[in-house]
């Protein structure tokens, strides 16, 4: 209790923190209820699963992938199931989970691009058994992702995937997962959500943009023409804002066959004498 209250101190919204923390004590409220309020365990992992099933299930899919790049101890990996579970039953469509890991930890910095003087080999070692009887549904892809990625489509066959979840902490590793964007369009969303947990940091680790994860997307950027990851812009205009809403980048691929179908909601015309107030019409 007493830490709860020195984070509430720091907190910009102690109000609605010591209130939502009630609410999930209370277990009160539906899953998405608690999802749109941020009530959940990695809010972050529950926003891109959801809504890449949003968009699948408006493009008439029933099936999708989720993967996350580092799995480590493997938390992460079990949450999304559990966020996975929740979204199949509240929107009626199938989830595949993959996990890439070494199973080994990390492995040597290859140089002063995967931050070295903060990462270093060995971090983060899996015991690959253990979780292993815990999952129920993700499958772990274990090896170099350099390698791992070059037969994952032909070897498992996925269904289209809807969110990627980046904790590789590497520039090289985090480079060679987005690599597999240059995989055929059928194995893709026109846009996926994906979040990139290392991009912020502290005064230790200075992320920035000509190392790490954020260099890794510079240079994905820079090297695709009609392949981008864009800022969640939506998010970062939320009147209440949280730091994963920073970490929200969304992969469009505008050559993608389906990226022009029509997903909105109803329609816009507005009847004669109405007055659109974002455009004066």
């Amino acid at each position: 209790m007493l830490s709860f209250l020195k984070e509430l101190v720091h907190d910009p919204y102690p109000l609605r923190t010591f209130a939502l923390r009630c609410k999930r004590k209370l277990n009160r409220g539906s899953y998405v209820e608690r999802l749109h309020d941020g009530n959940v365990d990695r809010p972050h992992y529950g926003y891109c699963v959801y809504h890449g099933a949003q968009l699948a299930k408006k493009l008439g899919l029933n099936r999708i992938s989720v993967l996350e790049f580092g799995v480590a101890g493997g938390r992460g990996l079990l949450n999304l199931e559990y966020h996975a579970r929740e979204i199949e039953q509240a929107l009626g469509i199938q989830i595949e989970i993959y996990g890439f890991d070494t199973g080994k930890g990390l492995p040597r910095p290859v140089d002063y691009r995967d931050l070295p003087y903060h990462w270093k080999e060995g971090f983060f070692a899996m015991d690959r058994e253990q979780l292993q009887t815990q999952l129920t549904k993700a499958k772990l892809v274990i090896g170099d992702i350099a390698e791992t990625s070059r037969d994952f489509f032909e070897k498992h066959q996925p269904a289209p995937i809807a969110a990627m979840l980046h904790d590789f902490d590497f520039y090289s590793a985090t480079a060679a997962a987005l690599q597999m964007f240059d995989a055929p369009e059928e194995y893709f969303l026109p846009r996926v959500f994906c979040y990139f947990d290392d991009i912020i940091g502290s005064e230790t680790e200075l992320y920035n943009d000509y190392t790490g994860e954020r260099l890794a997307i510079n240079e994905f950027n820079r090297a695709h023409e009609t392949k981008k990851l864009a800022v969640a812009r939506h998010l970062l205009a939320r009147r209440i804002r949280e730091q994963w809403h920073q970490q929200i980048f969304v992969y469009h691929d505008f050559a993608h066959t389906r990226y022009n179908d029509f997903i909105s909601d109803g329609a816009e015309q507005l009847p004669l004498g109405t007055r659109n107030r974002g455009t004066g019409e």
